[in-house]
């Protein structure tokens, strides 16, 4: 089980020893208290972001805490980076620098790879949405496919849903092209209008237009015979 250590935005200051504001606290009992005070201000920060440098320095520090802060739009706490040894991490900073130039051809072969399955996927999310509404123009749905899909961006097209390439997934992801690219659904929000308020007022228009496009096949046939 790993130590937690918070980030404060807030003006927290020690209750043992009144320092503060303080950066990085520990909660005992809901009372906040410095690292000092917890016994672990001989420890050093190491941010996120290096996954090799935070894994080595993690295992060689007899002693580290996570650090995490609250993000307050999604609501939950969020790691920011570990608290090690000094020693500890000035050895993993070492084994990074011996094993940098392995590691950099391991990222490049991975991001290669990561690539070529992004380009798949897309292609095959395109594929589903002209399958589900013939009637969309291709590069509509190109365009769809490659903003829903986009690696990272927490999109339904990320989702494990939209991943299997579910039809309510892939249906959602071209509702939401619609309310954005086709009616004044933008507008509306800026204007103050609650966002549901705004979703069932264009739901009318955007069902025509995916009704339209789910149709599109069918009209081209009836009118080519």
């Amino acid at each position: 089980m790993s130590l937690v250590v918070f980030e404060s935005m807030k003006q927290i200051h020690c209750a043992q020893c009144r320092q503060g504001p303080l950066r990085h606290l520990v909660r005992e009992a809901g009372v906040p208290r410095c690292l000092d005070c917890a016994d672990l201000g001989h420890l050093v920060y190491l941010p996120r972001g290096d996954a090799a440098l935070t894994r080595r320095a993690h295992r060689a520090s007899s002693l580290s805490a996570v650090v995490v802060r609250f993000h307050r739009s999604r609501r939950r706490y969020e790691r920011q980076g570990l608290l090690v040894e000094e020693s500890a991490l000035a050895r993993a900073e070492r084994a990074c620098l011996a094993d940098a130039d392995a590691r950099a051809r391991r990222r490049e072969r991975d991001r290669l790879r990561r690539a070529a399955e992004d380009i798949r996927f897309t292609a095959a999310f395109a594929a589903e949405i002209l399958r589900l509404f013939p009637g969309c123009p291709a590069e509509r749905a190109r365009a769809i496919a490659a903003h829903a899909s986009l690696r990272g961006s927490g999109r339904v097209g990320r989702s494990a849903a939209g991943r299997a390439l579910d039809e309510p997934a892939v249906s959602a992801a071209v509702r939401a092209a619609v309310r954005h690219l086709d009616t004044e659904y933008d507008a509306l929000l800026m204007s103050g209008l609650p966002r549901f308020a705004a979703r069932a007022r264009l739901a009318p228009r955007i069902d025509a237009i995916l009704d339209g496009w789910r149709a599109g096949a069918d009209a081209a046939q009836r009118k080519a015979s």
